[in-house]
């Protein structure tokens, strides 16, 4: 993938997100209430005891000093083990630049979160914090190691950080989707600036083959 690619990618994820918090907050009456209304409420109904286990530990790696500090530095700690220390700088500052867009994006939209969520949260509904940060992590690692499998374990990850937002009614379902493009994009636009310095995944290339004395030039006479 191209800086140009990537810079691209980064720039209309992150205006689809805005979009996104204009229809639910800025249009009268909200263009997603339905859809919204009737997630929380399916999940009001569905939600078992195991469900709520597993909400409840995200919500504590997803949120606070864990997912400020611990699992950032987890990600950083774990590309200067493998050699990859200029992709950690790129780890740290695709988590910075994700925290501080989610954090500007809750001041400028306000969303109230649903009324009867079951954990304290901060201020602003929109975008969700956790599945911001989930989403980041797994654009950085997929950019850093752009394998198939990289890509369907950190897919399923801001998937589960998602629905466990809407588990514990803390979260809009639009506030996690809203999420999932802001965390996305951080990645994305950090990583078309820093492409080939930081000796991302897509620019690595093989070393070339040794050559065989058939392939030697023929001695001049």
């Amino acid at each position: 993938m191209t800086r140009r690619a990537l810079l691209i990618s980064g720039s209309v994820t992150l205006t689809l997100a805005v979009l996104v918090g204009v229809f639910v907050v800025m249009l009268p009456e909200g263009a997603t209430d339905g859809l919204d209304l009737f997630w929380n409420d399916l999940m009001s109904q569905v939600r078992q005891d195991w469900m709520l286990s597993g909400a409840y530990m995200l919500n504590w790696i997803g949120g606070g000093w864990v997912a400020i500090l611990v699992v950032p530095l987890l990600v950083v700690l774990l590309l200067v083990l493998l050699r990859r220390w200029r992709s950690a700088v790129f780890a740290a500052i695709a988590f910075a630049v994700s925290a501080g867009l989610t954090q500007l994006l809750k001041e400028i939209f306000a969303r109230a979160r649903p009324d009867d969520m079951l954990v304290t949260s901060d201020f602003g509904s929109f975008p969700s914090g956790h599945t911001s940060n989930a989403a980041t992590i797994a654009m950085v690692l997929w950019l850093v190691f752009p394998r198939v499998w990289v890509a369907i374990v950190g897919a399923v990850w801001v998937l589960a950080m998602a629905l466990s937002r809407t588990i514990l009614a803390v979260h809009w379902i639009t506030d996690t989707l809203g999420g999932a493009l802001v965390g996305a994009s951080a990645a994305l636009i950090v990583g078309a600036f820093v492409l080939t310095w930081a000796s991302l995944g897509w620019t690595e290339t093989a070393e070339p083959a040794p050559r065989s004395p058939r392939d030697e030039d023929p001695p001049v006479s």
